[in-house]
């Protein structure tokens, strides 16, 4: 992509513009006189739907390609920020575990940093990827989803297809979701090619005759764009791994070329985490020869003080790919297929696909200037970034070509620490560093080595403080939830025929959210508990009768679980003489799991729970002698959504006697309930 446009529209608005926050939330319970049961979240199931191989392309990859850099414009978010990440309990935090390697000098002594990395056997999920288990196909249940919005996920992909507002997002999309072992959604809809041409002055596209349209298939081939990052920082963690590169040392320890203008104090780390403070990108395709272009990027000054600043940068993993090739040896496109395809069976993956596969590949651009800085004509089967173009189709920053179910494969291999079908590409500790955020410096802009992590104006209701994802600007995505063992692969073919014709994220978000709904949500009683669904802009209440406690012991209490958006939504907890003038009810909440309760002393809670149930708990002994309105409010506002809010097992008790229990139908059918819902899932 031409950087005129700007880095994947951070900055662009789009029909899902805005903000998205990130958050934490810790908290609760413990039992109390009134027997209040403790509910439990089913959710995590690592290894959940195993079973052998259902699938295997009988199409080998190939190498080729000179190892070049490229300046791929292609993060395609819309300015969401969020702030803050959880570190809920797996023993060493990622934070910790970023500390302690960097208190090592950088060095990743990786054998000793984390349980199980010096071969240790793992968790279930590791044991039986090192069995030789493979992804399958199967059912919403044998995945442990819920089948309804499951085909909500499909029906939401689809729905782009038409007007959005005014083009259509995408010509066509592949939709693949998965939980555990197994691939429980993998549908196709629209074109994979359609349009022959377009022109800038009338804004009109020209279309193939309907016979020589090629439908998009389970199978297409994508031009993967930025997605091309992940693959290049998988390959400097294992050679960290090996000892061959350290993750705080200098650039220009392997590259002495990398100086000026104080790009010799820019990290290896700065470069995974996007914190160099080098500009956006530049104009390799202008540059005819190789030396004239890597001339380019020795030039290149910081814009700000290396490790102040927070910038998306295709210059980085451009500069960290010379890097690669310079410690091993082998060009860019032989090490991800030495490294990572090959091992892994990723036999649709790779830099520069051959002409044959070319009818079952997703065309992208027609590009011309003004809004490209090549005239190439229609795109189809190479390389769209022009900078990658231009550098012989291999560059770091973008280049690779790959399938849906590739990048499930690859999503599967994290999840299980590294591993996959026995074939093991990263150790657990190296994959920890993956999704470790190293930008606590900068909320909102939370990345681990390579990944981006709780951004929630991609991922939707996906991003959790544990979710890892890209994007890449052709129209393409990756979420991995390791606190539901989910994974969600959207590709597009967004900028065909131009790259004005969509804006945002609106696809990625409406996947996300539906997929993050088709994870149940369980009470320990198995029955339904009040659910305040996940419709942006909205709000509800859930109202209590009248009561009057006879003394200051009574309480409120309940079990609580919440995933919102930190400042763009909340559960607030509300007292009231009249049922008119509300105000906020201090509580406690503490995890049904055990733990340290914490105070929320404003009466309200957001973020993220933890995938647990919490037990609440507030004093009502302002209220002794008095008749008081007990109401729980949720709000969420804003573009972005979490998964919502549960109440269950709604009770106001004294210690001896209950004043309120929701489990008496006589009290339950009291609760005014507006904008809430009850559900057992």
């Amino acid at each position: 992509m031409d950087g005129r446009t700007g880095m994947e529209e951070r900055t662009a608005t789009g029909n899902d513009g805005g903000t998205g926050c990130s958050g934490r939330g810790n908290g609760v319970p413990a039992a109390g006189a009134d027997g209040l049961t403790a509910a439990s979240d089913t959710a995590s199931a690592a290894g959940r739907g195993g079973g052998v191989a259902g699938r295997d392309s009988a199409v080998a990859t190939g190498g080729g390609g000179s190892g070049a850099g490229g300046a791929d414009a292609d993060h395609d978010s819309d300015g969401g920020s969020g702030s803050g990440a959880g570190d809920a309990g797996r023993g060493l935090s990622r934070r910790r575990l970023g500390a302690r390697l960097l208190a090592l000098g950088g060095v990743l002594v990786l054998q000793a940093a984390l349980p199980g990395a010096a071969g240790a056997v793992g968790g279930p999920a590791e044991r039986r990827a090192l069995q030789g288990l493979r992804l399958r196909y199967g059912s919403a249940r044998q995945a442990g989803l819920l089948e309804k919005h499951l085909e909500g996920v499909a029906d939401e992909a689809r729905r782009f297809l038409g007007p959005s507002p005014e083009h259509p997002y995408y010509a066509g999309a592949v939709v693949l979701a998965g939980r555990g072992r197994t691939v429980a959604l993998h549908r196709a809809m629209g074109d994979a090619v359609r349009y022959a041409d377009y022109d800038g002055r009338t804004d009109r596209a020209r279309e193939f005759p309907a016979a020589e349209r090629i439908a998009m298939t389970e199978d297409t081939v994508f031009d993967l764009a930025s997605l091309s990052k992940l693959f290049t920082s998988l390959l400097a963690v294992q050679q960290m791994e090996r000892g061959n590169l350290d993750l705080e040392a200098r650039v220009n320890r392997y590259l002495p070329e990398f100086t000026g203008g104080g790009k010799e104090v820019i990290t290896v780390r700065q470069l995974l985490t996007h914190t160099s403070g080098l500009r956006s990108w530049a104009p390799f395709y202008q540059e005819p020869t190789r030396a004239g272009q890597l001339r380019l990027l020795w030039s290149v000054r910081p814009q700000e003080t290396p490790g102040t600043v927070y910038r998306y940068s295709d210059l980085n993993l451009i500069a960290l790919q010379l890097l690669l090739e310079r410690i091993t040896g082998h060009t860019l496109d032989l090490l991800l297929q030495d490294e990572i395809t090959a091992p892994l069976g990723m036999h649709r993956t790779r830099y520069n696909p051959p002409l044959s596969w070319r009818r079952v590949t997703a065309a992208t651009e027609v590009q011309r200037p003004p809004w490209s800085g090549l005239d190439r004509g229609l795109v189809w089967g190479e390389v769209h970034d022009e900078n990658a173009h231009a550098l012989g189709g291999v560059a770091g920053h973008a280049g690779v070509f790959g399938t849906a179910w590739d990048l499930a494969i690859l999503a599967r291999t994290l999840l299980d620490g590294g591993v996959y079908a026995g074939k093991r590409i990263l150790r657990p500790a190296s994959v920890e560093l993956l999704f470790t955020d190293y930008n606590t410096a900068f909320p909102g802009d939370d990345h681990g080595l390579g990944f981006e992590l709780y951004q929630h104006w991609y991922m939707g209701a996906m991003a959790t403080p544990h979710s890892a994802g890209h994007t890449g600007f052709t129209g393409t995505s990756l979420v991995l939830d390791p606190s539901t063992d989910s994974f969600l692969v959207l590709l597009g073919n967004s900028v065909h025929p131009v790259r004005t014709w969509r804006a945002g994220s609106a696809p990625r978000v409406a996947v996300g959210n539906r997929f993050a709904r088709a994870v149940p949500v369980r009470t320990k009683h198995g029955g339904p508990a009040w659910y305040s669904g996940m419709e942006t802009g909205a709000g509800g209440t859930l109202t209590l009768p009248p009561l009057t406690p006879s003394t200051g012991s009574a309480r409120l209490r309940c079990a609580l679980w919440w995933d919102t958006v930190p400042g763009a939504g909340a559960l607030h907890v509300e007292a009231s003489a009249d049922g008119q003038s509300w105000e906020p009810l201090p509580f406690t909440t503490v995890r049904t799991t055990g733990g340290a309760a914490e105070q929320w002393p404003d009466g309200s809670v957001a973020g993220w729970s933890g995938r647990i149930w919490h037990r609440l708990e507030a004093p009502l002994t302002a209220w002794a002698g008095r008749e008081v309105r007990l109401r729980l409010r949720h709000t969420a506002q804003g573009r972005y959504v979490g998964r919502g809010v549960y109440v269950d097992v709604l009770r106001v008790a004294e210690p001896t006697r209950l004043l309120f229990a929701e489990d008496r139908p006589t009290d339950a059918s009291r609760i005014e309930a507006t904008g809430w819902s009850r559900s057992a899932d």
